[in-house]
C-alpha cells in the first residue's frame, strides 16, 4: 500500500481521535513504528490492522471508521490540497459527480504509483445516479461514501447517500440528490489566496 493512504489514515486517526490513540492503536497493530512515511510502500496488512485495531480502539464497526475516513480526507483543515483537487470537478455538486469518472487519470498524474479507485458514475435521472467504485482494496468504497458526503456538503447540496454493497469487486454507492441549493456551500475560488 503507498505510504502516502497509509500517512492519511495515521494523520486522520491522530487529529481525531488523539495522539494517544493513534500511539495505541499503531501498538495494537503491531507495526514496530508509530510513523508511516509518504513516499514509502508498505506491505496492505500493516493497512488492514491498523484499520482492524482502529475499528476495535474505537468500538466502531470498520465501515464507520472508513467513511469518517473519506470524510476527513475533504473537510479537515490538515487536507485542503485534495478539497481543492476534487472542487475542480465543477460549479455544483452534479457537475462534480460527472467529473468522478476522470479522478482515477487525475490522481494518477499527479501521484503515478498511488493505486486510486476506478470510479463511474451511472446516471438514472437528474437526480439519481450510481457509483461503481473498483478499488483491490475491498472497502474502500466506504472512504468514497465519506468523501462523497463532505462534498455535498461543501456545495450545499443535500443528498441521501448509502453503500449497496460489493459484486464482483465492485462497491456500488446510490445517489439520490434532494436539493441542489439546500444550504450555502463552502467558498472556493480557483486561485488560491496569497
Amino acid at each position: 500500500m503507498h505510504g502516502l493512504i497509509n500517512r492519511s489514515i495515521q494523520c486522520f486517526l491522530r487529529d481525531t481521535y488523539g495522539a494517544e490513540s493513534w500511539n495505541t492503536i499503531a501498538a495494537v497493530a503491531e507495526l514496530g513504528h508509530n510513523n508511516f512515511e509518504a513516499l514509502l510502500d508498505y506491505d496492505q496488512a500493516q493497512t488492514e490492522a491498523v484499520l482492524g485495531a482502529a475499528a476495535g480502539h474505537l468500538g466502531s464497526p470498520l465501515e464507520i471508521v472508513l467513511e469518517d475516513l473519506g470524510t476527513y480526507l475533504v473537510s479537515h483543515s490538515n487536507m485542503h490540497s485534495l478539497r481543492r483537487l476534487l472542487r475542480f470537478g465543477g460549479e455544483s455538486f452534479v457537475d462534480f459527480l460527472h467529473s468522478l469518472d476522470e479522478l482515477h487519470d487525475r490522481a494518477r498524474m499527479a501521484v503515478p504509483d498511488l493505486s486510486v479507485p476506478v470510479l463511474e458514475l451511472l446516471d438514472h435521472s437528474s437526480s439519481a445516479f450510481t457509483l461503481l467504485v473498483r478499488h483491490d482494496y475491498p472497502g474502500f468504497g466506504y472512504v468514497v461514501l465519506g468523501v462523497l458526503r463532505a462534498m455535498a456538503d461543501d456545495y450545499g447540496a443535500l443528498v441521501f447517500l448509502e453503500h449497496q454493497g460489493e459484486k464482483d469487486r465492485v462497491e456500488m454507492v446510490s445517489i439520490e440528490l434532494l436539493e441542489t441549493g439546500f444550504a450555502e456551500g463552502r467558498e472556493f475560488a480557483l486561485a488560491q489566496a496569497g
